[in-house]
């Protein structure tokens, strides 16, 4: 059995580092993939808007390959927790947590 090569092994000690928590960590990173995701749902139904028919054959609507290809394309790219891991170890997502700053006030 192959194994799938979108795994990756993390290191805890890394994804904690930022918020000194490894579970506060993957809160940040899950609220971060699900921005994403959303945004990637939004342009994805962009796209697939122009395609929209008022016509209910189905074999119409399954010829389209400009429609295929867009959602070929999109099930090719990465999860977007993948890319919210991503950009979280490298430092590219902003958090901050409002009772710590409810406190310095």
């Amino acid at each position: 059995m192959a194994s799938n090569p979108s795994i990756i092994t993390r290191d805890l000690d890394k994804i904690a580092a930022p918020t000194g928590n490894v579970y506060e960590s993957l809160v940040v990173v899950s609220k971060r993939a699900r921005q994403i995701s959303t945004q990637m749902k939004e342009e994805l139904n962009s796209k697939l808007a122009e395609f929209a028919s008022t016509v209910d054959n189905l074999e119409e609507i399954f010829e389209n390959k400009e429609q295929i290809e867009i959602s070929k394309f999109y099930e090719r790219m990465p999860k977007p927790s993948t890319l919210a891991m991503d950009e979280f170890l490298e430092g590219k997502v902003h958090f901050r947590r409002p009772d710590t700053e409810a406190d310095e006030k």
